[in-house]
This record gives structure tokens, C-alpha cells and sequence, in this order.
């Protein structure tokens, strides 16, 4: 690497000094452009031994986001602390690799592919056949990663775009399915049952994140509601002292329900800690 590195004077006039006003967009930019030519990156990598079996390694994957769409702010932001860690693991004196990634599984991205396609259910898929509807959802996931290297390294962040890693990789999927034995022969796995949203058109079940995912999954609007009063009786007092009992007959509990069509099947009406 090269011992000179771009100062902010380089840019102002000979004789003038610092000015008072310097244009940010053109330093950053300038310091990019000479990590890109001095290949800073490669070599802050590549200076670094990885030690016997790896022990000098600080090993970094991305946690890899949708290439089917921009990042946004999150993305970004994220990306800064991501950045922070390696860079301070490579000042230790770590060889610190990073691999940029890519999730290209999941409901997203099967949604955005049927939206490109015109395609409103599941039924349109097996028309088109699995296969070709999968070569369509794999062009269409990796649709915008060209605009995704340009934004993460227009923020100053290091990381490897040409040995980058997708979920879609058959090696990736082995690897995932390997770990996954490995833990369930040690006996680390265990099977359980939940109850979860199904969305019918999709066939599928669905996370809380991908409840989120339309804007018309929630909506605001005015039920018609029905508030009945059950008059107590010093018999139907259950569970109370005869006192209590007594002091209670002739008091209304107010009940408020969107589903007046359940009160025919209540068996009770429960009050109290216990």
C-alpha cells in the first residue's frame, strides 16, 4: 500500500490552506477513488496471516438482505456497525474476510417474482411449471445488486462483492443442512408444534414479518359491538363468602363484544384475581 493518502488541502487551491467550507461529497469520494486504485481493501486483507487452522481469523458473513429490491435506511445504517466491527477486528491485526450475501429465499421473494409475471395465485405457478417459475424468481431476486454494491460502497464500507455468497447456492443449502445434522445428532434440535397464520392464496404459512408485508393486511374500521349487562344474583356469586355474596346481588357486570353471536355459548362470567 502506498504511504501517501489524500488530504483535504489537495483539493483547495495552492496557498489557500483548509477553507472554511469543504465540499464532503468531494472528499469522500476522493478517498474512495484512491482506495479503489491503491486496493486498500485486498491488501488490508491479504497483509494479515490467517494463522495455523485459521486461529488468526475473525470470520465475518453478512447477514444478507433482498437483492429484489433498493436498501433503505436500515439497511444503511446497519451497515455502518457491520463496517465498525471488521475494521476494529483488522486493527487487532486479524485477517478479516467479508463476504457480502444475498437471501434469496422465502415468501419476498416469491411474491416479487409473481408480481413481475402478472401472476395472482398459486395456481398460475404450476401452470407456468416450477422450474421455470424458479428461473424467473432467481433473475428476479439478484435484480438490483449492481445498484446495492454502488450504495454500500458510496458509504465507505469494505466488503466483498466478487466472492459474495447466496442463499440460492446449492453449496449454501448443503452447508445449512449439514449444521443443522450436526446439531440434531448432538441432540441440540427438539420438534415442537405452534400455531401459525396460513394464507390460503399462497399456501403457505406466514411470519410476523411476512404479515407485514402488504400495506392492506391491517385495516381500520367500525364494527357494530354489543354491551350486555348480566345482573348478579347472590346464588350465581360463586367462589364468594356469603357477605360478599350479598353485597353483590343486584350489581350489573358489563360485557363489550365484537362477536355477539358467541354470548348464546358463554358458560360464565369471570371476575376477580383468582
Amino acid at each position: 500500500m502506498s504511504n501517501v493518502y489524500p488530504k483535504a488541502s489537495a483539493f483547495e487551491a495552492a496557498g489557500s490552506g483548509v477553507t472554511a467550507s469543504p465540499k464532503f461529497p468531494a472528499l469522500e469520494e476522493a478517498v474512495l477513488d484512491y482506495w479503489k486504485k491503491d486496493n486498500t481493501f485486498a491488501a488490508s486483507i491479504a497483509n494479515r496471516p490467517a494463522g495455523e487452522n485459521g486461529e488468526n481469523e475473525f470470520v465475518f458473513y453478512d447477514g444478507p438482505p433482498f437483492a429484489n429490491g433498493l436498501p433503505h435506511y436500515g439497511h444503511l445504517l446497519t451497515g455502518y456497525a457491520k463496517d465498525l466491527v471488521a475494521r476494529y477486528q483488522t486493527q487487532r491485526g486479524h485477517k478479516v474476510e467479508r463476504r457480502f450475501g444475498w437471501d434469496t429465499h422465502g415468501l419476498p421473494a416469491e411474491l416479487e417474482a409473481m408480481k413481475q409475471l402478472g401472476m395472482t395465485d398459486k395456481r398460475e405457478i404450476l401452470e407456468m411449471g416450477i422450474d421455470n417459475f424458479n428461473d424467473a424468481a432467481r433473475a428476479s431476486v439478484l435484480k438490483y445488486t449492481n445498484e446495492w454494491e454502488k450504495y454500500v460502497t458510496r458509504q465507505a464500507r469494505w466488503v466483498d462483492f466478487e466472492n459474495d455468497y447466496k442463499t440460492l447456492n446449492v453449496e449454501y443449502m448443503e452447508s445449512v443442512i449439514w449444521a443443522f445434522k450436526r446439531l440434531y445428532d448432538k441432540g441440540l434440535t427438539y420438534q415442537g408444534f405452534r400455531v401459525l397464520p396460513y394464507c390460503w392464496k399462497d399456501e403457505t404459512p406466514l411470519s410476523n414479518h411476512e404479515l407485514r408485508m402488504d400495506d392492506d393486511v391491517y385495516k381500520d374500521r367500525q364494527d357494530q359491538t354489543v354491551t350486555v349487562a348480566f345482573r348478579l344474583t347472590a346464588d350465581t356469586a360463586l367462589g364468594a363468602d356469603e357477605k360478599v355474596a350479598a353485597e353483590l346481588e343486584g350489581v350489573e357486570a358489563i360485557a363489550w363484544t365484537t362477536t355477539p353471536w358467541t354470548l348464546p355459548t358463554n358458560q360464565a362470567l369471570a371476575v376477580g384475581p383468582e
